[in-house]
């Protein structure tokens, strides 16, 4: 049976999985960066009352399943994600301004019964990722 979340009035499952990348898909997610980030995604989705099922942060995108409450839309959510880590961002590093971390957008995709394939994709990116750089060193 699947567990439901409650709001005063609606039952809901709404889970996504969400991709988004730095401005000019730069290889910025990284060392003491990419630490800060992980927990601080965490918090800022604690603030929108949303929960990170998954999350995986590659050197030049970022991969998240997460749940937010059908009260708040997606791309307040992840706007106000990507706002506040900005800000983090540019407070913790001196080669960034906050306004010019992540790129303009997002890939979003709803998780419905197959959330368990949508989690383990996301698990498995960084090893894919490497999998296909060999083979292209190798064709190429």
């Amino acid at each position: 049976m699947r567990e439901y979340q409650s709001l005063s009035h609606s039952k809901w499952d709404c889970k996504y999985h969400i991709v988004f990348i730095p401005k000019r898909r730069r290889k910025a997610l990284f060392g003491p960066i990419r630490k800060h980030l992980g927990k601080l995604f965490h918090e800022l989705a604690k603030q929108k009352g949303c929960e990170i099922m998954e999350g995986h942060l590659m050197v030049d995108h970022v991969h998240m399943c997460i749940s937010i409450p059908p009260k708040y839309s997606v791309s307040n959510v992840v706007g106000f994600i990507k706002g506040k880590s900005a800000i983090a961002i540019a407070r913790k590093s001196k080669n960034f301004t906050g306004e010019n971390f992540w790129a303009r957008g997002y890939f979003v995709s709803t998780v419905g019964l197959d959330e368990e394939m949508v989690r383990n994709y996301i698990r498995e990116q960084e090893a894919e990722d490497e999998r296909y750089e060999q083979m292209s060193l190798l064709t190429g």
